[in-house]
């Protein structure tokens, strides 16, 4: 069985594809935009798993994730709490009426934004969704399940532990709010966001690629103990996610 509006995502994934391309030409040139193309379809064609992570807030104690002076954590749950210059940042470096569009909608569908800031300035961001995700995914969430999502950190702030601290004090947010589970995952080539991943509390849960055969969509897990993937457990559950081997959606 097909995820729900899982034509309507892959025809909104091309059409986003195609506009980001469009937005990163305008601004780097022909040469520029050739080479990032290329690069996407090599990582396509070879390295196109992700690696999935989960943290298990009902049962695991959190280290407190204290921020040094001048970096501070806000959340925001929707667009008119956000101000024009952290809008700005966020949405100036690719397509920015497709960034205005995804943030509306993400706030739309309940997500919250968590900001990290040095000073006054925006250093990144990361998204974080309960009960459901915004893209068809690996595996059914429970109603007190947390997927966190799309996190950037801007060039000038990478290598100063940004993106740890950011998670870390997401986590502690959604244990108070009685959150059982987070799930975040990064692709298998980012190296430098599975080295950031592996700073924080989250645990790798396995590898996983998705292909298609005469129209159905099949889910792949390698990596892990048993070869399986994830089922839902019941509500509040604790344990970490049962598995089962490659799937058909």
């Amino acid at each position: 069985m097909r995820p729900e509006g899982y034509y309507e995502h892959f025809s909104m994934s091309i059409t986003d594809s195609i506009s980001r391309l469009s937005g990163y030409y305008s601004r780097n040139g022909f040469a520029a935009t050739i080479r990032r193309a290329s690069l996407a379809a090599r990582r396509a064609l070879f390295s196109n798993r992700m690696v999935v992570f989960y943290c298990d807030l009902a049962t695991q104690k959190l280290p407190m994730a204290v921020p040094p002076s001048q970096r501070k954590v806000e959340y925001i749950k929707g667009f008119a709490e956000l101000k024009p210059q952290d809008l700005h940042m966020m949405t100036s470096f690719w397509n920015p009426e497709l960034a205005h569009r995804n943030i509306s909608e993400r706030f739309a569908k309940g997500a919250w934004l968590w900001l990290i800031k040095s000073g006054d300035d925006l250093a990144g961001y990361g998204w974080s969704l309960r009960g459901l995700t915004i893209e068809p995914y690996y595996f059914p969430l429970a109603s007190e399940d947390v997927h966190l999502f799309d996190f950037h950190v801007f060039p000038q702030y990478r290598g100063q532990g940004m993106n740890p601290l950011l998670v870390g004090h997401i986590l502690h947010g959604l244990a108070r709010n009685g959150v059982s589970r987070a799930f975040i995952e990064a692709a298998e080539w980012n190296e430098a966001q599975l080295a950031s991943l592996r700073k924080t509390p989250f645990h790798q849960l396995g590898q996983v690629s998705s292909f298609a055969i005469f129209g159905r969509k099949f889910i792949h897990w390698t990596g892990n103990e048993n070869g399986e993937r994830p089922q839902e457990t019941k509500q509040g559950g604790s344990n970490a996610p049962a598995m089962a081997r490659t799937h058909e959606q």
